[in-house]
């Protein structure tokens, strides 16, 4: 019989440690699982997060539609999505009722059985306190976890790993799925931007391999500053990612991915944790959410954008399930409630963020609704109730096991909203 392992973290560090270890297994039957915990000072490693980015202002209205709102409809003749009773819209073309007031874009339908079976929630009337309508701006302070403040160089995402000592030394601790290192990456922990799996190791070509091998050495010459460490973690997380073979990974339970950026992204972070090379943090980008012209109601722009999203998170949590890792879905901001004169929406304030995982509550939309009365709103968007710092402060407190908020977010109380069970 094969020993199972229920840890990925080493048992000891030290070569005497190793030695002791070595022997107490040798004493144990060979059915015993072998258990490794962590040194003293280290923390547990909770969740590996996914965090998803959807970059442009997503109109969040339009993705969790708040279809009890009379306002909603007057605001939106063009693009409201009709209500799910509506007799006068096609099966396909109606929001999807979550809870008799809030419900999903049809374009959303592959994610509507994972509400229901209470592994995936809703978060509206939420993102950042600061005014800025720039998405530079907006992007920037979001993913700093300082809106308004750019004293920190750090990304909150950056800050949360330097936080919480796993004693996890994998080249490969945090990755970011683009040509660039997402903001929120930013930090001490070296994380590794990503363009493909394959790519990074420079699609098995040798003489290839060769030429980035000399060049990270003439870097690692250097030995100072930002730049050597930058060469140390890219040429390891060559070498690491060279042992992946990722072509011949197969997703588990029939699962089929999109073949689309996102969906190859999700797909090879599958890979990853199946690989179990120490990845505690993935950050993925979906561009494409600036929809001032020809947005879409049910169909359309927006929906194209939403069905590739749904399609590769159903994917992905059909291959993964949901225990051990955490997902979170933002963006920057919301739209405007009013649709504009082009058919489509402008740059907002308040939006809605997804959270996906193990031990959410079994509410579909977790909301502190305010309601779309001209009253109600925040010069004329939907008005911000939760902090989306909020959110992200009980994803670390309650699925990744940091319980550093002043040093992830400082000058910052996160409110309770109780999102975990």
């Amino acid at each position: 019989m094969s020993t199972r392992v229920l840890s990925r973290r080493e048992f000891l560090r030290s070569s005497a440690a190793v030695t002791g270890a070595a022997a107490a297994a040798a004493a144990l039957p060979a059915w015993m699982p072998r258990l490794a915990f962590a040194p003293p000072g280290q923390a547990v490693r909770g969740d590996v997060l996914i965090a998803i980015f959807l970059r442009g202002g997503a109109d969040s209205l339009n993705i969790v539609v708040p279809h009890g709102e009379d306002a909603y409809y007057r605001a939106r003749p063009t693009l409201a999505i009709p209500r799910p009773d509506d007799s006068s819209a096609g099966a396909n073309g109606r929001v999807l009722d979550l809870d008799g007031f809030f419900g999903l874009h049809p374009a959303l339908a592959s994610l509507l059985p994972i509400f229901q079976g209470g592994e995936l929630l809703a978060v509206h009337a939420t993102g950042s306190p600061h005014d800025t309508r720039s998405h530079f701006e907006a992007m920037d302070y979001m993913e700093r976890g300082t809106p308004g403040d750019y004293s920190l160089a750090t990304g909150w995402i950056g800050r949360h790993l330097a936080t919480l000592n796993t004693g996890n030394t994998s080249p490969l601790r945090a990755v970011g799925w683009g040509t660039a290192l997402q903001a929120a990456l930013r930090g001490t922990s070296s994380p590794v931007a990503l363009q493909s799996i394959v790519d990074y190791h420079l699609n098995g070509d040798p003489a290839q391999a060769a030429l980035m091998s000399n060049a990270l050495n003439a870097l690692y010459s250097l030995e100072t500053g930002s730049i050597y460490e930058s060469a140390l973690a890219t040429r390891a997380a060559i070498d690491l990612l060279a042992g992946i073979d990722y072509a011949s990974y197969i997703p588990q339970n029939g699962t089929t991915y999109p073949e689309s950026e996102f969906g190859m992204a999700l797909r090879q972070t599958a890979a990853l944790i199946r690989a179990e090379v120490g990845l505690e943090t993935a950050c993925i980008d979906v561009g494409g959410w600036d929809t001032h012209v020809n947005q879409g109601g049910a169909e359309g722009q927006q929906a194209r954008l939403l069905a590739d999203l749904a399609n590769g998170l159903a994917a992905f949590h059909q291959d993964m399930g949901v225990s051990g890792v955490s997902v979170v879905v933002m963006s920057e901001f919301g739209r405007r409630l009013q649709e504009n004169g082009g058919g489509g929406t402008d740059h907002g304030h308040g939006g809605a963020m997804l959270v996906m995982g193990g031990s959410v509550i079994q509410t579909p939309v977790v909301a502190r609704w305010n309601g779309l009365n001209t009253e109600a709103l925040d010069n004329g968007d939907l008005a911000i109730t939760t902090d989306y710092r909020d959110v992200l402060a009980e994803l670390l407190t309650r699925r990744l096991n940091n319980a550093a908020l002043a040093d992830v977010f400082p000058n910052f109380t996160p409110t309770p909203i109780t999102l975990f069970r």
